[in-house]
């Protein structure tokens, strides 16, 4: 069933790797193991797999920083971080280079595993609904936005700045319905994978993190719509 699945586990300790590995395996998974960041990275550039399982704290080049170079051309393939932390602070910057889902050690097999096919099928459903022609760059009053490069630039003074992946993913929708609702449910699920409470508060952040980004502009607003979602409106 899962035969033709690939999986990248980027795991530095190579004992728990190949005790994952032989849990997949078991599963029918195919497994590549990278023992470090830089290593991930290649593996992912050579064999593109259908999900990533990753630890944080690894040698040469950490899991966020992976990340983050990943989301720069990749939106949908799934990510899941491995941590032994925990902290609130920890996991929303997990989610804010492009993460997934978040498991801390020590964790069951069984919930990887679940987990992973979770992500799997969400990940097929938001594939086959991407269209080719979808715009990815918007005049947002004064500024410019690249959903694909994930940049803002506000065009009166030139100032330019990167976007991290859930902001641009969460503003590239914003603007594509503009003066329209978007719902917290769909953005949770979308790019959370589900609507947990926990979940909601780092959609809060994350929009919180985008007033500011667009505050030169005193025409634009990001509306709170209680209870349902966030609208992108701008003064006529």
């Amino acid at each position: 069933m899962n035969e033709n699945i690939n999986i990248l586990l980027a795991e530095d300790e190579r004992t728990l790797a190949m005790v994952i590995k032989d849990a997949l395996d078991s599963q029918g998974f195919n497994v590549t193991i990278a023992l470090d960041g830089e290593e991930a990275l290649l593996q992912y550039a050579t064999s593109r797999p259908d999900v990533i399982v990753a630890d944080v704290m690894m040698p040469r080049l950490n899991g966020f920083d992976m990340a983050k170079r990943i989301r720069k051309s990749d939106p949908f393939t799934p990510i899941i971080f491995l941590t032994a932390r925990s902290a609130v602070d920890d996991v929303v910057h997990g989610f804010e280079m492009g993460a997934n889902d978040y498991l801390k050690k020590p964790f069951g097999m069984q919930e990887l595993i679940v987990r992973i096919k979770a992500l799997l099928g969400r990940a097929c459903t938001v594939t086959s609904q991407q269209s080719p022609a979808e715009v990815t760059r918007f005049t947002i009053g004064e500024y410019l936005f690249d959903a694909v490069v994930q940049r803002l630039t506000h065009v009166p003074t030139s100032a330019s700045v990167e976007l991290s992946y859930r902001e641009s993913e969460i503003l590239h929708r914003l603007c594509l319905h503009t003066s329209e609702v978007v719902t917290s449910q769909s953005l949770l699920l979308e790019l959370w994978g589900d609507d947990s409470f926990f979940n909601n508060k780092s959609l809060h952040v994350f929009i919180t993190k985008l007033r500011h980004r667009l505050a030169q502009d005193a025409s634009l607003r990001i509306v709170n719509v209680r209870g349902i979602g966030y609208k992108l409106i701008t003064a006529e």
